[in-house]
Order: structure tokens, then C-alpha cells, then sequence
């Protein structure tokens, strides 16, 4: 998996997601309607986190030092054009309690020196 593309990955993310419920439902022949949609909910989690993760990772905002200073975010407390110092990685966990690792540019402030991770 990892020499293929997003789309790839995507792809060959959900059919494992289709054939692990067809798996899944053979082993719970019985299963209500709500016991199906957590199932499912559980495996789609997994593919949704890195979708939402691919996503971010594309935005222009990863790498604040590839966009002119016009284009940079401002700072929310004072409105200062917001500067690049690195890149970290973030981790956040999604609405489906599913970890993501976003590594993007850290900004600070030149005027007030607040930093943060800029959002987009």
C-alpha cells in the first residue's frame, strides 16, 4: 500500500472495509439493525480518518513557507501576518475517536508572539 497514491490507498481501504463486513455478517447472522450500522460506523472510522487526514495534509496551509506573505494566515489575536518557525507534528483525534498525524508548518506571531498550528 504505501507506493500507491491516495486514490489507491482509498480505494483498496474501502474494499477492505466492504469485505471485512461480509465477514462480519457471516459471523452475525442475527445482528439488529443497530448492532450493523456500529459495525459498519467501526470499520468506515478507520477510512474516514484518513481521508480527513490526506485532506489536511494537502491544504496550502501545511507549509506556511511555500505561500507568499499576501496568502499566510493572520494571527487571531492581533492580525499580524503569522510566520513559519518549522514544521511539528500534531496529533489529533477525529469525531470517531480515530487518531490522525498531521505534520504542518508551526506559526508564530511576530508581533505578540503567540504560536500555533493554522487552520486549513
Amino acid at each position: 500500500m504505501a507506493n500507491q497514491g491516495s486514490a489507491g490507498l482509498w480505494h483498496t481501504l474501502t474494499e477492505e472495509v466492504v469485505s471485512g463486513m461480509a465477514e462480519w455478517r457471516v459471523g452475525h447472522p442475527r445482528a439488529t439493525l443497530r448492532e450493523i450500522e456500529q459495525a459498519v460506523d467501526e470499520r468506515l472510522a478507520g477510512v474516514r480518518a484518513r481521508l480527513v487526514e490526506d485532506a489536511v495534509l494537502r491544504s496550502t496551509q501545511a507549509d506556511l513557507t511555500r505561500l507568499p506573505a499576501a496568502e499566510r494566515p493572520v494571527c487571531p489575536a492581533c492580525g499580524a501576518v503569522l510566520e513559519a518557525r518549522g514544521k511539528q507534528t500534531r496529533r489529533v483525534t477525529t469525531r470517531h475517536d480515530r487518531e490522525i498525524r498531521l505534520e504542518r508548518s508551526y506559526a508564530v506571531c511576530p508581533q505578540c508572539g503567540d504560536g500555533l498550528f493554522p487552520p486549513g
